[in-house]
């Protein structure tokens, strides 16, 4: 431009004009992107959403006696949560009675909400569990979910939990009940710490390696007892009598030897084996209709024990939200099915 010359601005109504075609040309281009062989692609969101559950009302033999039951929240396997707390509160004689403690690893405030929506009448707690407290105590096991801070979290329940809860019902988040929860609730401990469905028809020493075995003075662990295997996800806990038998430092001290020697293979569960086993109640197997997620490798389906049913536990690698979406599921996921919550979003259509 030559000196002394004015400058010249497009007018208002121009700079508009070319915005607009700017904008247009990006949503165009936008659009473009998330159309593939003629399917519109919509943004999907970052947390699941779930549909709210009917209100469950107490019925005229209600007392006013709480029930506390306790679960891990993990937004991996928040959609088993809802189910199994949609089941219970479902059949339940008295649901406005029973009171949930949720624990997880760290603050989502999505979880909070999501479980405030979906049940809004619902007694609950969430209390942060201290992965810390565990994360050097962990050792590798045949399966990375059950390294998880959280999957040892129970057996810190005699610390976390407020003192006025006397007695808790541990649950997996891979379960259904079927049955009145208050049944399990009102299980005789007969002086025992912990109940648990017992499989004295299991190979008990296949929970151990080798070089457990073989030492004399580890496999003393057992003398004196009957041991059998018995599951973790469906416990009820006498939360005294486990702060004062100091049960939490016990399993510790096994996970301790693990860390020295490779003496089992699976998760939390070998260390609870190895202070319990043959020193507990049993609960009847109809509490755990177990092993329905298949085995800890591949997660084969499997089909029902015979027998009467209160819980349906998928414990194993396949839990049924994800055969179900995957459309490949296992005939016992079709009993899981109505009690999902959850909301699918259209994550594509068809022109």
């Amino acid at each position: 431009m030559a000196p002394g010359n004015p400058l010249h601005f497009p007018s208002p109504l121009r700079l508009l004009s070319y915005l607009l075609l700017l904008l247009t040309a990006a949503a165009t281009t936008s659009l473009a992107a998330n159309i593939q062989h003629g399917v519109v692609r919509k943004p999907v969101p970052d947390f699941p959403i779930f549909r709210e559950a009917p209100a469950f009302r107490n019925g005229n033999t209600c007392n006013n006696d709480r029930i506390h039951i306790s679960m891990t929240l993990d937004s991996n396997y928040l959609r088993g949560t809802m189910a199994a707390v949609l089941s219970i509160l479902q059949h339940s004689t008295c649901p406005e009675n029973v009171e949930f403690h949720f624990l997880w690893a760290r603050f989502e405030p999505q979880v909070f909400t999501t479980i405030k929506s979906t049940f809004p009448y619902l007694r609950f707690k969430i209390y942060r569990f201290e992965s810390d407290r565990v994360r050097g105590k962990i050792s590798k096991s045949i399966r990375q979910a059950l390294d998880q801070p959280l999957n040892y979290a129970r057996i810190y329940l005699s610390d976390i939990l407020p003192g006025h809860v006397k007695r808790v019902i541990y649950l997996d988040s891979d379960i259904v009940v079927v049955d009145d929860i208050v049944k399990l609730w009102e299980v005789d401990l007969q002086g025992k710490v912990l109940a648990a469905p017992e499989y004295c028809q299991a190979n008990f020493m296949l929970y151990f390696t080798d070089l457990f075995w073989k030492d004399k003075e580890l496999n003393k662990t057992f003398e004196g007892r009957k041991p059998c295997y018995f599951n973790t996800g469906v416990m009820v806990m006498d939360v005294e009598k486990w702060r004062e038998g100091k049960y939490r430092a016990k399993v510790e001290a096994w996970m301790a030897v693990q860390k020295q020697k490779r003496i089992y293979h699976l998760g939390s569960l070998p260390p609870f084996l190895l202070v319990l086993a043959g020193d507990l109640k049993s609960v009847d197997h109809r509490w755990n209709q177990h092993g329905l997620g298949g085995d800890n490798l591949e997660g084969r389906c499997r089909s029902l024990h015979p027998g009467p049913i209160s819980l349906l536990h998928w414990s194993g690698k396949g839990k049924p939200w994800l055969r179900l979406d995957s459309r490949r599921p296992c005939s016992v996921d079709h009993l899981w099915a109505p009690y999902d919550l959850y909301r699918p979003n259209t994550h594509a259509f068809e022109e």
